[in-house]
């Protein structure tokens, strides 16, 4: 029986926690309910929640960016997710707390009230304002906070000197387009946009930073001489050098440095035009791709450019550089006369100085060890020749003149028996004169190839010297890579002034001096 009564007991009294439960929902929605009815019965959004005419309705304004979604060089434009937040006084929305369930704050859609008109100035894509509409955030002393989202694609003016490792400073700013400064006025909420809440980082493109600053400005061309506030956030962008290091650095890099290889190719074989042929067609074809990543502006040239318009210019003169010593190498005797100056600086000096020392087949220090035997043999059996056709010579020479003596005195007996003596010593000495011109000619030309030789290594070690000091010269003249962390450093950002609500007597007068000077 006690058990019973227990439950019932328990019953009852759950019944009731649920009863009163529904009872003060119920209370408090119909107290939230009277309190909008309340609110919005003579509300209009038209006009400005201000007690007098001439107040000016203060407005805190900040931005929070959850995304940077790109930065486009060709077009010149960025586009970002953002948070605007906007913080200001309904005079028109105030209750007493207790009157109303003890109500602190409501949620009221941001259509049915006023909302200053904020738009983004320089706006690339058409909606300069706010299109999502949330509801705002209402507290019972009239404080409004409205933070709707918006993505937005804003000019911005790209610099390329130093692309791929380049940095940008984008802006965008914000201002009320309808009101002055004489009815509504900005003020900065924070000094620089919030990336700590929801943020996610860009895969090309790093934020080091986006200070915020508010200015006041006369339009005098539209708005006669009437003062409008504005906030600019400055966005200080960095790349991520990584993907374009990877994917043009480094290739042009191989590339340029192909150029080297030309003057270490021999000229023997043929193929020296057509590698600096084919290094120069593939440095046109990155040169290409850069032109459609980057903006066709004609103020500056960016910095891998740079480099691919000096290794063009290296491989161009490679090319020039390559047909001069092919013309070197196959000069013959019979053609060109090599000067004296060119026999003692490219024959004595030049190979003196590049370490180069021209093959001596009589020199058993030139042939490996196992040659050396070959060539000793090979020496004495030439030696052995020669000296036999030396004493066949002089054989040969005195034989022949005696022959001449002994036919002297029968020459009048026999004329052409002598005729054809002398025809054969003529032909015989222009066959020996032949050889011997042959032998001279042979080694002028060896000297030719030899002089080519000497310009390719010559120029071999220029091109190295130009391929390292224009790469660290141009790669390395980008500020990201030098000083990191100083990028923005010649960049001046003012210190927040004057973020107060309403025109001051100095903001006045420095707006009327720079108006003067505009004038003038």
């Amino acid at each position: 029986m006690m058990v019973i009564r227990r439950t019932i007991h328990f019953v009852c009294v759950e019944l009731l926690v649920m009863v009163l439960l529904f009872y003060r929902d119920a209370m408090a929605y119909e107290a939230e309910k009277q309190l909008v009815q309340m609110l919005l019965r003579d509300y209009t959004r038209e006009i400005r929640p201000v007690k007098s005419h001439d107040e000016v309705l203060c407005l805190n304004f900040s931005v929070s960016i959850s995304q940077l979604h790109e930065v486009n060089e060709k077009d010149q434009v960025i586009k970002t997710s953002l948070w605007l937040n906007h913080v200001w006084r309904d005079v028109n929305l105030i209750w007493n707390p207790d009157d109303y369930d003890g109500i602190e704050r409501l949620f009221i859609p941001s259509e049915k009230l006023w909302y200053p008109d904020i738009v983004l100035y320089n706006n690339a894509d058409g909606q300069y304002e706010v299109t999502q509409m949330t509801k705002a955030q209402v507290k019972y002393d009239g404080t409004v906070a409205w933070v709707p989202p918006a993505i937005y694609k804003s000019s911005c003016e790209i610099d390329v000197t130093y692309f791929p490792f380049d940095f940008q400073k984008c802006v965008m700013k914000f201002g009320v387009w309808t009101y002055d400064t004489s009815l509504v006025d900005l003020t900065l909420a924070q000094e620089t946009v919030d990336m700590e809440k929801d943020y996610q980082v860009n895969g090309e493109w790093d934020i080091i930073g986006a200070p915020g600053r508010k200015h006041v400005q006369i339009y005098p061309s539209c708005c006669g001489f009437s003062m409008y506030s504005d906030i600019t956030f400055s966005f200080q962008l960095v790349r991520k050098p990584l993907f374009y290091t990877v994917n043009l650095i480094v290739p042009c890099i191989l590339i340029s440095f192909l150029t080297v290889l030309v003057f270490y190719l021999p000229s023997d074989c043929g193929e020296k035009i057509t590698l600096c042929i084919s290094v120069l067609l593939a440095l046109t074809v990155f040169l290409l791709l850069i032109a459609e990543i980057i903006p066709a502006t004609s103020l500056v040239v960016p910095l891998i450019g740079k480099y691919l318009m000096f290794t063009m210019v290296m491989v161009t003169l490679s090319i020039i550089i390559t047909v001069i010593v092919l013309n070197v190498h196959h000069r013959a005797p019979s053609t060109h006369t090599m000067p004296n100056w060119v026999r003692i600086v490219f024959l004595e000096i030049l190979p003196k100085a590049l370490c180069m020392n021209r093959p001596d087949m009589g020199d058993e220090g030139v042939l490996p060890p196992w040659e050396k035997q070959i060539s000793s043999n090979a020496e004495k059996g030439q030696n052995n020749i020669a000296n036999e056709r030396r004493r066949q010579s002089r054989r040969y020479s005195v034989k022949t003149e005696d022959f001449i003596d002994d036919n002297k005195s029968a020459s009048r007996k026999s004329p052409q028996k002598l005729s054809d003596i002398n025809k054969a010593i003529e032909g015989i000495q222009y066959i020996a004169q032949h050889l011997k011109n042959e032998d001279e000619f042979s080694s002028v030309r060896e000297d030719w190839k030899y002089v080519a030789m000497v310009l390719d290594r010559l120029f071999l070690w220029i091109f190295i010297v130009m391929c390292v000091v224009g790469t660290c010269t141009i790669i390395l003249d980008s500020p990201q890579i030098m000083n990191p962390g100083n990028t923005f450093a010649e960049i001046p950002y003012d210190d927040i002034t004057n973020n107060t609500c309403g025109v001051t007597d100095d903001m006045l007068s420095e707006y009327i001096r720079n108006l003067d000077m505009s004038i003038q």
